[in-house]
């Protein structure tokens, strides 16, 4: 048995799952998701919990069981609470404004990088230059901020570029004249 396919996932009391065919619906008070379950896996919901089995004990079916109960566990927690992740940009005349569904990030180009935000996500500005981004699906919120990043990830000599809050950024030293 997998280690982490057979413990069950707890259903909050402000969570609604519902399970058709191979397709689990979960709606919460940040939003609705659905996963459509690998084959050879299933779902059950018994007693405000959700438990995933699989058919074969073979390395595909262990693999697809511990994958599955992860992602909905994720699903349970993003309409509950939601995920954020918090991105920072550093450097001279570097800064975001959020413009209805559109983020518009000056770094340094000769143009703005405009990034469309996807549905369901919420993203915030504070001081031009702290990012906030808010959603209930976990791989999209993260995908979003790998994304922004991606524009002009740190540099290590100056430290310019658009950071993960929590990330530290090794240094180099530049060029000594002898």
């Amino acid at each position: 048995m997998s280690r982490i396919g057979k413990q069950p996932v707890v259903i909050p009391a402000k969570v609604k799952v519902e399970v058709k065919g191979q397709t689990v619906f979960i709606e919460g008070p940040k939003g609705k998701l659905d996963f459509q379950l690998p084959r050879r896996t299933t779902v059950a919901v018994a007693n405000n919990q959700l438990v995933v089995s699989r058919a074969g004990e073979d390395a595909e079916s262990k693999s697809l069981h511990g994958l599955s109960r992860s992602i909905i566990n994720n699903m349970v927690k993003g309409v509950s609470d939601g995920f954020v992740k918090k991105l920072e940009i550093q450097g001279v005349g570097f800064k975001a404004a959020v413009q209805g569904k559109v983020i518009n990030l000056t770094l340094g180009y000769s143009h703005p990088l405009n990034y469309a935000i996807p549905d369901q996500i919420k993203v915030t500005v504070d001081e031009n230059t702290k990012l906030t981004i808010e959603g209930p699906n976990k791989q999209v919120v993260g995908q979003v901020a790998a994304e922004i990043r991606s524009y002009y990830p740190p540099e290590p000599y100056k430290g310019k570029g658009v950071r993960y809050s929590d990330e530290k950024v090794i240094r180099k030293e530049g060029k000594t004249v002898q």
